[in-house]
């Protein structure tokens, strides 16, 4: 193809490069009779100001409201008639819009995502009236104490100075102030090719798919790969009483790892050990604080690893009155496994839920293409499964109690707690002293 610069290949996963530096994806899947279309945008809530906080959000909203051609009901309807399903997202490093249907209507499909992305001219009577659809999310998300603790924890890891201590949705005042002009800027500074990545799972031709993208975004302007700042960790204690709220939610955040390089490994003793305190019923995480002592329904332990920052995560919900338990029992379990010696059993079964992890997500075409994505974005190519499992194998023993050990030392940074709902005076004192 003679718009084509540079062909690459990962396992059966492959791209193409138009010459104006977008990505085309394709993860054949021959079995499916359906196709998922995706078109990622490397620009989320880390790429903006405090002034623009939430702008990407709504602008994926604006983005099916009218383009030049089509208003909001066409939109809608031309999607639909074809029995497709449509969906779209905001993360901190992407936005991203999708599209399922038909394999044979894959060329309608991407005409159509191209059209929401490229031609949306975001009128101002549907910008007034998705204000009000907007502000009834915000309200629904400021009233769920369990959205409410991942806002504060991102806050106390991070600050409000830097845009991952700022949540995705934005302010309220963010949300009634963005004018049509601030939207359109917005999306001609950071919807470029560099910063695009369309993909496709299900039984494609990759050939033909490239052909497709090329005719419908070949034109898009080239602009400058968007550029994210990494935050400083701050740590400490961000709390809020809700009313009417009957528990406690309760977060525990620490610095973990970057991404960093694509095959850098240093985070993985992080991600195994988080699988191991908190991943299925059999885990300690879960065993004590749920099985034995009833302290909570719900209660996880998880790593979140960006590029630029990494979180190892425990959270649970438990009522107001056990709160000071439910902390004390997460901090001498944390004091168990960095005492050691480490579980053989409880390791051996934390890698292998991994490992079925990885396996199905590279079963799960969404999964798939976003992994793909953000390869793409942060490294510039795609990486073998197969590579990234073996290196999940070769961490060691050593190598994850070494990890529980960092977390309790005290000259280690100081951990985030986050704290919403039903908030006892004494819960907040219990963290401060155990964890700060």
């Amino acid at each position: 193809m003679d718009n084509l610069t540079a062909s690459h290949s990962s396992q059966s996963a492959h791209f193409e490069t138009l010459a104006n530096g977008l990505r085309s994806v394709v993860i054949p899947m021959p079995w499916r009779q359906t196709v998922s279309l995706s078109v990622f945008i490397r620009t989320g809530s880390l790429d903006e100001s405090a002034r623009l906080n939430g702008i990407s959000h709504v602008v994926e909203h604006m983005a099916f409201k009218g383009t030049d051609t089509r208003n909001c009901q066409r939109i809608n309807l031309d999607a639909e008639a074809l029995g497709a399903e449509v969906n779209a997202h905001t993360d901190k490093d992407h936005t991203a819009f999708h599209i399922e249907g038909l394999a044979g209507d894959l060329p309608a499909f991407v005409a159509w995502l191209a059209d929401i992305v490229l031609n949306s001219n975001f009128p101002a009577d549907e910008l007034e009236r998705e204000r009000r659809v907007i502000e009834q999310e915000f309200n629904e998300f400021e009233d769920d104490p369990s959205s409410v603790v991942f806002q504060l924890l991102d806050r106390a890891c991070y600050g409000p100075r830097h845009a991952a201590g700022r949540p995705i949705i934005g302010t309220r005042a963010n949300i009634l102030r963005f004018s049509r002009d601030e939207l359109l800027a917005y999306v001609k500074a950071q919807y470029t090719a560099s910063n695009v990545v369309v993909a496709v799972a299900g039984p494609v031709d990759g050939a033909a798919f490239a052909r497709l993208v090329e005719k419908s975004f070949g034109a898009m302007p080239v602009g400058q790969p968007n550029v994210f700042s990494a935050p400083v960790w701050q740590g400490g204690m961000k709390t809020r009483r809700m009313a009417g709220s009957g528990q406690c939610q309760l977060m525990l955040g620490f610095e973990a790892p970057s991404l960093g390089e694509l095959n850098n490994t240093r985070h993985l003793p992080h991600v195994l050990a988080a699988a191991l305190l908190g991943e299925g019923m059999s885990s300690p995480l879960l065993d004590e604080i749920r099985e034995r002592r009833g302290l909570a329904y719900h209660v996880a332990c998880s790593v979140d690893i960006l590029p630029l920052y990494g979180q190892f995560l425990i959270e649970g919900a438990t009522a107001p009155a056990q709160a000071e338990e439910f902390l004390q029992a997460v901090q001498q379990l944390l004091q168990r496994q960095s005492d050691g010696p480490l579980d053989k059993v409880a390791f051996a079964r934390a890698r292998k839920q991994l490992q079925l992890r990885s396996l199905r997500a590279l079963e799960q075409p969404a999964r798939r293409m976003e992994a793909a994505a953000q390869e793409l974005f942060n490294f510039g190519r795609l990486r073998d499964p197969k590579d990234a499992m073996a290196q999940m194998q070769a961490v060691t023993g050593a190598q994850v109690q070494a990890v529980f050990e960092q977390l309790l030392q005290p000259d280690r940074p100081r951990p985030a707690i986050a704290l919403a709902g039903s908030v006892p005076q004494r819960a907040r004192a219990c963290a401060e002293a155990l964890f700060s």
